[in-house]
């Protein structure tokens, strides 16, 4: 069994949807637990927060149909929509809440009415104010709602939204301006949809851009306790939830002018107390983190060395007692280690980091559940 341990903190997952709750008032919050709840256990992290949430988002009908079969009776949005005309009918059986985002899923909506069917609760209306990917054009969404209104759905059945591409820089031009194109749009849309209910703020909206404030906020890492900011921590009271560990399994002295590792690249400029660790890329920790990133053990900072294997990496031990050695737990991030100053020293993003965690443990703590014992 390996012996790598991501210990997932569910007492600080509340605490920290709560925190953005508050910043989200008066309006509602969905948390977003799409990619296995950012790598921390879809099924786990929704039921821990079921009881004071106001509502889910996920990526794929799938997963809101499994939050269904878990339990989960709050609103779940479906952020990516349907994929293809068959699972419209995971939408109506789940009680799921579609974003519809082209002129297809307009078109099966038009023929689930003409069969009959009944059409989902509540419709998520996607705009492009920019970020390119995903949404009707400002200028479709009228005729998008007037489509909507012969189809009986009324202005509380449908929320507009839209994704700020530039959120995590809040100074950023693209932002005011995607902002007064959005307010644009809701306001040329016709009476019966007047005023709209709208969303538009992810995490860094919701920490950093008031004038991202509406209806509904949806948060995602944040959640988790990491930041979606390159150029800053996460404010408190938000911490993190995953505490990524792994023990010691060997250790050795090498001399000045040794190597250590594939390549080589590590060379040791002095006699260098090595610790090897069970842990590699293929459990989630970055190949490209270089010499030098943080790590913690027993509370202590020390940094890696050498590159990263797929089983293994290896860290610095010359400075620490000579008690830490072969079991000593190491943590690659949590409390001690921001999962974010690793990813930054990899080249990438705490997002990509926290999911991608893989072949480790997962242990539930900090709340009364069999989860957690």
């Amino acid at each position: 069994m390996r012996l790598s341990v991501a210990t997932i903190d569910l007492a600080a997952l509340l605490a920290n949807y709560q925190a953005l709750q508050a910043q989200g008032r008066p309006g509602k919050v969905l948390a977003v637990v799409k990619a296995n709840a950012y790598g921390h256990g879809l099924i786990p992290c929704a039921l821990a927060l079921a009881p004071v949430v106001d509502g889910f988002a996920v990526a794929f009908a799938e997963e809101g149909a499994a939050l269904r079969q878990a339990g989960v009776r709050a609103p779940i949005v479906v952020l990516e929509g349907a994929l293809n005309r068959e699972e419209w009918s995971a939408f109506a059986h789940h009680r799921l809440w579609p974003v519809i985002h082209h002129a297809d899923h307009l078109g099966a909506l038009m023929g689930f009415a003409r069969c009959g069917k009944p059409l989902p609760e509540q419709l998520w209306v996607k705009i492009d104010t920019g970020m390119h990917r995903l949404g009707f054009s400002p200028c479709q969404a009228r005729s998008v709602a007037e489509s909507l209104s012969k189809l009986g759905v009324d202005r509380n059945r449908v929320v507009w939204i839209t994704h700020l591409a530039c959120a995590d820089e809040p100074k950023h031009d693209a932002n005011a301006l995607a902002l007064n194109r959005f307010a644009q749009t809701l306001a040329a849309l016709p009476d019966p949809f007047q005023p709209p209910i709208c969303s538009i703020a992810n995490s860094a909206a919701l920490l950093a851009i008031p004038a991202a404030a509406s209806h509904w906020a949806r948060p995602g890492i944040a959640l988790y306790g990491a930041s979606p900011f390159a150029d800053r921590s996460l404010p408190a009271p938000l911490r993190p939830v995953m505490t990524l560990t792994a023990p010691i399994m060997a250790t050795r002295w090498i001399d000045a002018g040794e190597q250590v590792g594939y390549g080589g690249a590590f060379v040791a400029e002095q006699r260098t107390r090595v610790g090897v660790v069970a842990i590699g890329y293929a459990d989630g920790y970055p190949r490209t983190a270089p010499t030098g990133t943080p790590v913690a053990v027993e509370g202590r900072i020390t940094r890696t060395i050498g590159r990263v294997s797929m089983d293994m990496l290896t860290i610095d031990l010359t400075d620490l007692p000579e008690t830490v050695g072969v079991g000593s737990s190491v943590e690659l991030w949590g409390a001690a280690v921001s999962v974010d100053a690793v990813a930054a020293q990899a080249g990438t993003i705490g997002y990509e980091l926290l999911c991608r965690v893989q072949r480790v443990s997962y242990h539930y703590c900090g709340m009364e559940s069999p989860l957690c014992q």
